[in-house]
């Protein structure tokens, strides 16, 4: 790499997510020259009975990034989620950093991972659930938060701005019902059981194909953000909860445990029970959070700053 030149690197990826355009708009104001090779028809999920992304677009992305290879003069290849890594590792000549999500240690997924991640120069993954899943060595490296987009709002204007009732409890479900991996089932059922000891009624609201930039105002609008999911990694919806103070009942899922950790009132639960035992406590505690505070750790300005340092020691 000559040293009149900015760091050159080749991204793969998926999709084009909130969180990977942030960390490679992060990196572009780093100094570093970007571009981005991405699986065709992102908007498709993965696998849907034929109807959605299937081995014929994996097959087609393999031209498109040795095209890139071709034309491109890097200086390092960066593969964003297990999938992409194969298409990392077959070629020789550069050094390959491998990012995983956290779906991608687990299952069909898992496997492909696991198969090139020997190949890989370096590895990072969101939390140490997930680097134990994996089996082999890797760096910790979360995803960042956008702390001027995340902010503190009013909750009255918050509500007025989203259309919620300004009075009430109102616990947000941040994703769609329908996501199957985020068990909205569970959530409903936390909610109704808090309802029926609390004696109160309480608003389960859940958001989805809302801009991310308006994610902020349900946010604030919210007293409380609940997260039912079954697996995750290092969920961004957390990180943007705590940049707003607004306290968090979870399951015990990625590296929630250790964002949540000092953060009050905000709550783990690992069964049911607790979940309904967490969300009656916050409730009535009627406090926003200190995770603002707990949460400037991750900022995207920080979580740059390292990924150029494991850039840098792969050279």
């Amino acid at each position: 790499m000559s040293r009149n030149r900015p760091l050159r690197v080749l991204h793969l990826t998926t999709s084009r997510e909130v969180f990977f355009d942030q960390q490679i708009e992060t990196l572009e104001a780093k100094g570093v020259d970007t571009t981005v090779v991405v699986v065709p028809n992102e908007d498709q999920i993965d696998g849907d009975m034929g109807t959605g992304r299937g081995v014929w677009e994996y097959l087609e992305f393999f031209p498109r990034v040795r095209r890139a290879l071709r034309d491109g003069d890097f200086d390092v290849i960066h593969a964003n989620y297990g999938l992409t890594a194969p298409y990392a590792v077959t070629q020789l000549s550069l050094p390959v950093v491998l990012t995983l999500w956290g779906s991608d240690v687990v299952g069909f997924d898992g496997r492909v991972t696991k198969a090139c991640a020997w190949r890989c120069d370096a590895i990072t993954v969101r939390s140490e659930e997930m680097r134990k899943l994996l089996g082999r060595d890797a760096h910790i490296l979360p995803s960042g938060i956008d702390l001027e987009r995340f902010r503190p709002i009013d909750q009255r204007t918050a509500r007025e701005n989203v259309g919620w009732d300004t009075e009430g409890t109102h616990v947000l479900f941040p994703y769609s019902p329908e996501y199957e991996r985020k068990n909205f089932p569970l959530a409903e059922r936390v909610v109704e059981r808090a309802e029926t000891e609390l004696g109160q009624q309480i608003s389960l609201q859940t958001i989805s194909g809302v801009p991310h930039e308006a994610v902020v105002y349900y946010m604030n609008a919210a007293d409380v953000l609940m997260l039912t999911s079954d697996h995750e990694g290092s969920p961004n919806t957390v990180k943007e909860a705590m940049a707003c103070n607004l306290p968090v009942v979870s399951t015990a899922v990625g590296d929630v445990r250790e964002r949540l950790d000092g953060v009050s009132p905000s709550r783990i639960g690992t069964s049911e029970k607790q979940l309904v035992d967490g969300l009656i406590e916050v409730i009535r505690a009627d406090n926003r959070s200190n995770g603002r505070d707990a949460v400037r750790e991750v900022s995207w300005d920080r979580i740059g700053d390292r990924i150029l340092e494991l850039y840098r020691s792969v050279l």
